[in-house]
């Protein structure tokens, strides 16, 4: 597959280097020489200085021959136009970043189709959402739907105080079945665990579970659930500012930005429960005047990865039960776990995950990167006549963890079977059949997902 990306930002720059990896032929279209200089590494990436407006500079990328044009600069308007240019020219299916929440409305949709657009992404207002999610459950480091929230994929750091430490997974068999744990996360290391596994203290625990059995993965995993009613966030940036609009509006929300006309702007836009203050977030004796003492979420939220930890600590240390903060160095990530800053948002790998399904189509209708584990989960559903309803589960030899969901199983308990492709681990239903629901978890190889679900082809 031919793909265009056009800015070599944060977000371009990371999602060619992760389609790099899926063996696509990619092309990273930037203005700026200085920022494509990482692509002359090892990676397979053709790096070429150009404008993504300019017709001389598509046609020379190949855009004819685009399956895919990404077009992900910080300008909007450069974005828009990109891709209608690049529809024009012959590119099969285009995606622009965008800043207006007024262009994802359904009413606006078929108006972006005719101009060229087939999707638009808005990494700030995912990044916003999901800032809220952690904000309603404080006790997860991650929370995910599937199926239209019929099923819960929970993280959860597990304590001493977890009924889960130090047990065999295999222990927990003979009790009533109300979760599956899909994946641990120890230190470096991203475990998709067998019955031999033990669960340590310091474990990210991820859970698939349903709606109604969400409380018994808190009590089991030992994790208190306060109420939220004050949160104080730290920089005023767009994605500040979207989430107060989605924070519920029984909660107060103190902004802390340092910038005073920047805040005169923010506190036109944001709702009555939002106070803007004027100031350094940094600053530990602003933060006791304002009350963080009282606050159960603060928010790390400004362009420094490293201050929005440090922030973290020092409100931890504070009294906050939970800490959210914005980093945009990946190699941060895993820091930031370890200091257990609590829920890291980066908006790479948020965008990143919606590409991901826009690149595969149909066949994925869900997926989403697991922050601290180097692991994705992707939600699948076998189409007729697929590969993978034709051979016996152990046949396929996929060499990747699956849970295989009948659309009837999730309601009431969980009754999918948490796989890894060995004989010996096998269990129970032999075949997928259509319609059945594929949750796969490990990192995510497109070529793998087509193979098993496309059509088998008649020469076969």
């Amino acid at each position: 597959m031919k793909i265009v990306i056009a800015g070599a930002g944060e977000v371009g720059t990371h999602l060619a280097k992760m389609l790099s990896q899926e063996n696509q032929d990619i092309i990273l279209m930037d203005p700026n020489e200085e920022r494509l200089n990482f692509s002359k590494s090892s990676m397979e990436i053709l790096p070429m200085v150009g404008n993504p407006t300019s017709l001389r500079d598509l046609e020379e990328a190949g855009i004819k021959k685009a399956d895919l044009f990404v077009s992900v600069t910080p300008e909007e308007t450069t974005n828009v136009t990109a891709c209608m240019l690049a529809h024009n020219l012959g590119a099969h299916r285009t995606l622009a970043r965008i800043n207006n929440y007024e262009y994802l409305l359904p009413k606006n949709k078929e108006l972006f189709e005719k101009l060229g657009i087939n999707s638009m992404i808005y990494p700030e207002m995912l990044a916003a959402k999901e800032i809220v999610t952690a904000v309603r459950r404080p006790w997860t480091r991650q929370y995910w739907e599937l199926f239209g929230g019929a099923l819960i994929l929970i993280g959860v750091k597990v304590r001493d105080n977890s009924r889960l430490v130090n047990r065999v997974l295999a222990e927990l068999l003979n009790e009533q079945k109300l979760y599956h744990i899909v994946a641990i996360k120890r230190k470096n290391e991203t475990i998709i665990p067998r019955g031999t596994d033990r669960i340590e203290s310091g474990d990210i625990v991820f859970f698939t579970t349903t709606r109604s059995h969400i409380e018994d993965v808190r009590l089991l995993a030992g994790k208190k659930d306060p109420e939220v009613k004050k949160v104080i966030i730290m920089g005023g940036s767009r994605i500040a500012i979207r989430a107060c609009q989605y924070l519920p509006n029984n909660i107060r929300v103190k902004v802390i930005e340092a910038n005073k006309e920047k805040s005169h702007r923010i506190a036109e836009v944001v709702p009555s429960n939002v106070l803007i203050i004027n100031g350094d977030g940094r600053d530990t004796d602003l933060l006791m005047q304002e009350g963080i003492k009282d606050a159960q979420t603060f928010i790390a939220l400004t362009e420094n990865s490293s201050t929005n930890i440090l922030a973290c600590l020092a409100a931890k240390r504070l009294g906050v039960f939970k800490t959210i903060a914005k980093i945009e160095n990946i190699d941060y990530i895993q820091l930031a776990e370890s200091m257990d800053i609590g829920s890291v948002i980066n908006k790479k790998l948020i965008a990143a995950s919606h590409i991901y399904q826009f690149l595969l189509d149909a066949d994925v209708s869900n997926v989403k990167c697991l922050t601290f584990a180097n692991a994705d989960v992707a939600e699948l559903v076998a189409r007729p006549d697929s590969k993978i309803t034709k051979k016996q589960v152990k046949d396929l030899r996929l060499h990747l963890p699956i849970l295989l969901i009948h659309p009837a199983e999730i309601r009431g308990s969980i009754r999918g079977i948490m796989r890894r492709h060995t004989e010996t681990d096998l269990l129970s239903r032999p075949l997928l059949q259509q319609g059945d629901r594929v949750d796969r978890r490990r990192y995510l190889r497109s070529q793998i997902v087509r193979l098993i679900l496309q059509p088998i082809q008649r020469d076969m």
